[in-house]
């Protein structure tokens, strides 16, 4: 919907073809956004050769697990030249790699990879309220033609080549989102919020730099910035599933209630799993995990976080 406002010819593809019908002939979408009316250039399909021809710039939002076998579907149709901009937040589970490492794995030599991630909720984004995010590329050239293509009045995006620190981060905020979302639930006030974020992203800069990733990418927008806004903001998915936990709801329960993917529920063991391989400890994770997989309750999790041995705060 931005991009389609900022005056591009803009494609929309989704799978399911009951779904594409009713937003063409809505012009919104009734599931997600449905206040939000399509901006005349949108056109939505489900035929992915159709969306792609002769596109030359192509937005991957699709939930991590779905993310190798539609990139597979889309492959034939991409022309040499192509960006392909990750805007998924999350890990593979099996491999552990990030989105753009998929990317590269599945795409054609020619085609391009950049990565979008930022504190930016979808329905704010789309009532053009003024957002900031990163995008990041190994290629500077890719960066720089993003930035241009994508920006508006109320869209800016800043430049880095550290496609690690903003994959992972985007990534690991929404594991600490849940436990915030369990402080919440459990009515444990500004206090424990403050603390859980704060060693929160002494956590996911642990594990980022261990994987290559700038430590300043983590304090920056798609470290620090995405953290305090899923932790904080009331549309957040992973606050919700932690709010609920708290409550004493199961988490199949929770999750069969939510439109969309709260994608902190896979990408917890995920991480503990990529921690591991390189010798990283996640407490904040560790005990996500725990509650996650019906081992522990909510107060029992947080609780155990205050009872580690003490230590020193710089690493």
């Amino acid at each position: 919907m931005h991009l389609a406002g900022a005056g591009h010819d803009t494609r929309l593809w989704a799978r399911d073809p009951a779904l594409v019908s009713d937003m063409e002939a809505r012009r919104a979408n009734a599931v997600y956004l449905p206040d939000v009316t399509f901006p005349d250039g949108l056109r939505v399909s489900n035929d992915i050769a159709a969306v792609l021809d002769r596109a030359d710039l192509v937005v991957s939002a699709i939930p991590s697990h779905g993310t190798r076998d539609v990139v597979r579907c889309a492959v034939p149709y991409l022309r040499s030249g192509a960006i392909v901009v990750s805007a998924t937040k999350g890990l593979e589970q099996d491999s552990l790699l990030r989105m753009s490492q998929i990317l590269e794995q599945e795409l054609p030599a020619g085609v391009h990879v950049a990565v979008l991630s930022g504190p930016s909720f979808a329905s704010e984004m789309a009532r053009h309220l003024p957002t900031a995010v990163s995008v990041a590329s190994a290629d500077a050239n890719v960066v720089r033609e993003v930035q241009a293509e994508f920006k508006s009045s109320y869209f800016r995006l800043y430049g880095t080549a550290d496609v690690v620190g903003v994959e992972l981060g985007g990534a690991l905020k929404n594991v600490i989102a849940i436990a915030a979302g369990v402080a919440e639930g459990l009515g444990l006030g500004h206090n424990a919020l403050a603390g859980l974020i704060t060693r929160g992203l002494a956590e996911m800069s642990r594990l980022a730099c261990a994987s290559g990733a700038s430590r300043e990418t983590l304090a920056g927008l798609t470290g620090l910035g995405d953290l305090v806004l899923t932790c904080t903001g009331a549309l957040s998915r992973n606050r919700h599933v932690g709010i609920e936990l708290a409550r004493g709801r199961a988490l199949p329960d929770v999750l069969a209630g939510m439109k969309m993917v709260a994608e902190g529920v896979r990408t917890t063991d995920a991480a503990l799993a990529l921690a591991g391989r390189h010798g990283v400890e996640l407490p904040i994770a560790t005990q996500v995990a725990e509650l996650l997989g019906g081992r522990k309750d909510a107060r029992t999790a947080l609780f155990e976080l205050m009872l580690r041995p003490q230590r020193a705060e710089a690493e």
